[in-house]
């Protein structure tokens, strides 16, 4: 079932929604075998279940990286089996199977101007963001406003399936959200890339 439903997944045949579309033919296709699924662990457990996909479609031979379904696995055994292994998402990260230390730190002494260029551009274009203190959000929601603007920037689009897939929000969440961003003046309506689409707007 691992291999399955992430080989389906990668055939990402959408511009956006594709893990929640997944998701949605996996819940009914597992009701076909018989099993009660439901869409609560999807709900609870979008972000990992999304990354969960990615771990099993994700191969870098260079740096001893293979693609596995044993997050996957561990998901379906919650889900099938009604286990309680702790989903968190820090387990999928790839960051120290690098064993040549040496070359990595070559690597990262020659790119280092760049990088302070970089992170130099992102802090100016996280301040230059639409204070969300002003318009009374709380905390959760400043996290989720950081989370777009830290993946789309002002130059990105996006949409509502894109910003659930994200922020792991159900759909009258989402719509809600990018509602009061717009009425606070934080991101705008754009033309031209189908209904319903969104950017940040620039302040700066």
């Amino acid at each position: 079932l691992a291999s399955f439903i992430s080989r389906l997944w990668q055939i990402h045949i959408f511009g956006e929604g594709n893990t929640r579309t997944t998701a949605v033919f996996f819940i009914k296709y597992l009701r076909s075998l018989g099993f009660a699924a439901t869409n609560d662990i999807f709900a609870e457990n979008a972000w990992y279940f999304r990354n969960a996909l990615v771990r099993a479609n994700y191969t870098d031979l260079q740096k001893g990286i293979h693609e596995t379904t044993e997050y996957l696995e561990i998901f379906l055994r919650n889900l099938l089996l009604e286990e309680n292994h702790p989903l968190q998402n820090r387990t999928l990260h790839v960051s120290g199977l690098w064993t040549d230390e040496k070359v990595y730190m070559e690597e990262k002494k020659v790119d280092i101007q760049s990088e302070k260029v970089y992170f130099e551009e992102k802090k100016a274009d996280i301040e230059a963001l639409p204070s969300p203190k002003s318009a009374n959000f709380s905390a959760r929601t400043n996290v989720h406003i950081q989370r777009l603007f830290h993946e789309y920037g002002y130059d990105g689009i996006f949409g509502r399936s894109a910003a659930m897939d994200l922020l792991g929000l159900k759909s009258s969440g989402t719509s809600k959200l990018l509602s009061n961003l717009v009425q606070a003046g934080i991101i705008e309506p754009v033309s031209g890339h189908g209904k319903g689409k969104y950017r940040f707007v620039d302040n700066r």
